[in-house]
């Protein structure tokens, strides 16, 4: 599989139908969804990581499988893609990690690599974390990797209006 990423406790790799099970424990678990008002369907989690699997193939790039180092055991997702802002296009850097792994700083360092990433490799001159404004955790997440917030917007989500903010780092 193609490794992307590694970090001191970490390794970022394209995702592929075999993480499809670990996938389901994230996207299917209420809690870990709570951001988006809806755990998902089996269905849901193909579409996810056929989704995945089109951004690298177009992109170069998508959310990546994030694994402990140590095990090899996939913990989360974490990486970059295209988000629409209004009439922008913006890079964003996402996570989204199994609740037994909450609170282990492991989302700040992949999403630490990810900006990283996004500066020296891609080229990119600043990237976002677009979070859901009753998502206090992301938040953090996103204010530990250098990002400011700069605005709101509202994303309209099965069939809900979801106000989010949006935090961005500028490359020095």
């Amino acid at each position: 599989m193609n490794m992307i990423l590694k970090t001191k406790r970490l390794s970022l790799r394209e995702m592929s139908d075999y993480d499809f099970k670990d996938l389901c424990e994230m996207l299917q678990d209420p809690v870990v969804m709570t951001a988006y008002e809806h755990a998902f369907e089996d269905e849901e989690v193909r579409q996810w990581l056929e989704n995945q699997k089109r951004r690298y193939s177009e992109d170069g790039f998508g959310l990546w499988a994030v694994l402990l180092k140590e095990t090899g055991e996939m913990i989360g997702q974490c990486g970059l893609t295209w988000q629409n802002v209004g009439e922008e296009k913006v890079l964003e850097v996402g996570y989204l990690f199994k609740k037994a792994f909450w609170h282990k700083g492991y989302a700040i360092e992949a999403a630490k690599a990810c900006k990283q990433y996004a500066f020296e490799i891609l080229g990119v001159k600043e990237v976002y974390s677009i979070i859901r404004d009753t998502n206090i955790a992301s938040q953090a997440v996103a204010k530990r990797n250098g990002m400011t917030l700069k605005g709101e917007i509202v994303k309209h989500y099965y069939e809900m209006d979801m106000p989010h903010l949006l935090y961005s780092a500028v490359r020095k």
